[in-house]
């Protein structure tokens, strides 16, 4: 007998997440570029709703289903809204898949450099993490269709990739899709889809039609709202029904679903940053691109930088956090101790990010 409570098995070996730097050098002006965040602030809307609901008063609970958001979600895509499922934040409905699916000697898949949170959702619902090597960066179909057990319950894939920025087209979505068993779901995690520009992307909705078996997670995060915390799941009757008996009771908060709708609606603002994020995006990658320096290419709202050793990768960032650049080192969460991730923020931002690094030149 133990003297003190004692943890289910594992819990005491997962990483806890680490969020990106949010703290300058001293003395030195941060500009926050680890995090994904928008740059171009939050929707007028969206905020005039927030300020609304709370000016409405903040002492009765908030409609338990989302029914606002919901109704929203559906108008704008075309979608049913009792398909959709909201959570505080698209990590909240993660976990929740996790913790209705896998259990103690089921197995659950993800690629390579998929995104950290992944390993936390499995390792707390007991199971095992399969990981799948991936082809340059980008996730493997045959990779992960290799590595499928009879004990595979689930399989994440994050479309764009957080950190790598890479992406599956709808083919091989699709191909992934067929090659798993009925009884395997399929989390398409479309955090980035907001940002994507690619003509043959597809953020799984039709995937979602047309099986019981595949879901799609989305977040307002990355597009103005990551302080309100809002993520939403689109997927079949039964999974949402089953993961709603789970989830806690008013789990997202009155203005933050009246805002996430108003988010939804705005339409041109949503146009405008995912312009914004592309030609900044693209303008980055041409002017780092070098002998020294390879991005990887990207369809989110941020790159990967490679440097030729993690020493360099090292001294880069240490160049930009002394000048109040903040972005992410992505050796200890993600393996890849030679790359940087810099999200894209500001014009004037993006301009010092590449004068330093190309005048550091990847040098030690």
């Amino acid at each position: 007998m133990s003297d003190r409570p004692v943890p289910r098995p594992g819990l005491l070996t997962i990483a806890p997440y680490v969020p990106g730097r949010s703290q300058a050098a001293p003395g030195v002006a941060p500009v926050k570029l680890s995090a994904n965040e928008s740059p171009l602030g939050t929707s007028p809307r969206a905020l005039h709703a927030f300020n609304q609901a709370v000016s409405e008063g903040l002492e009765i609970y908030p409609e338990g289903t989302s029914k606002h958001l919901r109704v929203a979600l559906g108008e704008v895509n075309g979608l049913d809204p009792d398909q959709i499922l909201c959570g505080n934040g698209s990590d909240d409905i993660l976990h929740l898949l996790a913790q209705s699916f896998l259990d103690v000697g089921h197995e659950a898949i993800m690629s390579r450099y998929g995104f950290s949170v992944y390993p936390i959702i499995t390792a707390a619902a007991g199971a095992t993490l399969v990981v799948a090597e991936e082809t340059d960066y980008t996730a493997d179909v045959d990779a992960m269709l290799a590595v499928v057990t009879e004990r595979t319950k689930m399989v994440f894939l994050a479309n764009p990739n957080n950190p790598t920025g890479t992406y599956l087209p709808a083919t091989e979505l699709e191909r992934l899709h067929r090659g798993l068993r009925p009884d395997i779901l399929l989390v398409i995690d479309s955090a980035y889809a907001d940002f994507v520009t690619a003509g043959d992307y597809t953020a799984g909705i039709e995937l979602v039609d047309n099986a019981r078996n595949v879901v799609m997670v989305r977040t307002f995060s990355k597009i103005g709202l990551a302080a309100a915390r809002v993520g939403w799941m689109y997927g079949p009757r039964e999974i949402v029904d089953l993961v709603n008996r789970i989830r806690s009771p008013f789990n997202l908060n009155r203005p933050a679903q009246y805002a996430a709708a108003e988010a939804a609606r705005d339409i041109e603002f949503n146009t405008r940053l995912r312009e914004y994020n592309a030609d900044w995006r693209d303008w980055l990658t041409q002017s780092l691109n070098s002998n020294e320096m390879r991005v990887v290419p990207s369809q989110g709202n941020f790159i990967l930088v490679l440097f030729p050793d993690a020493a360099r990768a090292s001294a880069a960032f240490q160049a930009l956090y002394q000048q109040g650049l903040i972005v992410r080192e992505v050796g200890d969460s993600y393996g890849i101790p030679n790359g940087l991730r810099i999200s894209i923020g500001p014009e004037d931002a993006m301009r010092r990010v590449v004068g330093i690094l190309k005048d550091f030149g990847g040098r030690p």
